[in-house]
């Protein structure tokens, strides 16, 4: 159906940060190791606090989408990491590199006509792809925007 796949191709649209949404490889590129646990003052979170926010989120909302087993992490604790900086030299890649593998897997979840987009998830209270996939895009475009902001007090965002 024509208007199916319109309404996939808006969807992948905002999750790949299209209109207003920000793109997350320009919010995350060349931000320097030694800012990634900094605090602005008057702000409360680092740029790790939030790149590790978005990818537990973002991958708790995925897994919940395809996996009727899947388990939430504890709201909210379970979904900010506990340092403000990364637990090691390697953890920022790690993140940058599964939030990238969640957000594909989301995205090819709405492509695939198989995915019935309107449908509830039979395992949910009434929630369908289309608007956990939507709520990806709104949550991650919102938390991006925080980390835009981060950067910009840090020094560390050219406009």
């Amino acid at each position: 159906m024509e208007d199916d796949k319109v309404l996939r191709e808006h969807v992948l649209y905002l999750l790949g940060g299209g209109g207003a949404h920000l793109d997350f490889d320009a919010a995350v590129a060349e931000l320097p190791p030694n800012l990634r646990g900094t605090k602005p003052n008057g702000l409360p979170h680092t740029p790790w606090r939030l790149v590790e926010h978005v990818r537990i989120a973002q991958w708790d909302i995925l897994e919940f989408s395809r996996n009727s087993n899947h388990e939430s992490p504890p709201w909210p604790a379970g979904y900010w990491p506990k340092s403000d900086a990364p637990p090691d030299e390697r953890a920022w890649d790690r993140s940058v590199k599964a939030f990238r593998a969640d957000l594909q897997a989301m995205q090819d979840l709405v492509a695939d006509d198989a995915t019935d987009l309107l449908s509830p998830i039979p395992w949910g209270d009434g929630q369908t792809i289309l608007r956990e996939a939507l709520l990806v895009a709104d949550h991650n475009a919102y938390h991006l925007g925080q980390l835009v902001t981060v950067r910009r007090m840090l020094g560390a965002w050219a406009d």
